[in-house]
């Protein structure tokens, strides 16, 4: 075997393995729409995700179908395909396929399963570090 390897059995193996990947295989390619939001550096969106009034800085990957709207995505941030990201700020985290976060001030360092939704009914003041599974639901 050539080059590192790192077992990602636990959450923060996982997140340290996603921004090792980024750093080496991110890079620049928006074949998405990007509607009065700015995207800074090696940032790659997927087919028919829409980034709407957000900031998404780099390296960071967003899949395809995503919708992305009045929200901050920092650096070292994989989402999945088809995940909704309204009126919240990440980073930091490793977002699987199909999950809903809205309304999240800040969630980092977190690791979110398929189909999880993470939402609150107004803008909380909380930083949040979730490692959640699959179908989860977090409410606050």
């Amino acid at each position: 075997m050539k080059g590192w390897w790192i077992d990602t059995g636990k959450k923060d193996d996982i997140l340290t393995v996603n921004a090792l990947i980024l750093d080496e295989r991110a890079k620049r390619d928006i074949k998405g729409e990007s509607i009065n939001s700015r995207i800074e550096g090696r940032v790659e969106v997927g087919e028919g995700t829409k980034i709407v009034d957000s900031t998404v800085r780099g390296p960071t990957v967003i899949g395809s179908n995503c919708l992305i709207e009045n929200s901050y995505i920092g650096p070292y941030t994989s989402i999945g395909d088809n995940s909704k990201i309204i009126d919240s700020a990440i980073e930091y985290c490793v977002i699987l396929n199909d999950v809903k976060i809205k309304g999240i001030e800040r969630l980092e360092d977190s690791l979110i399963g398929r189909y999880a939704k993470v939402l609150s009914g107004e803008m909380n003041r909380r930083i949040l570090k979730l490692h959640i599974g699959d179908h989860s639901e977090v409410l606050l």
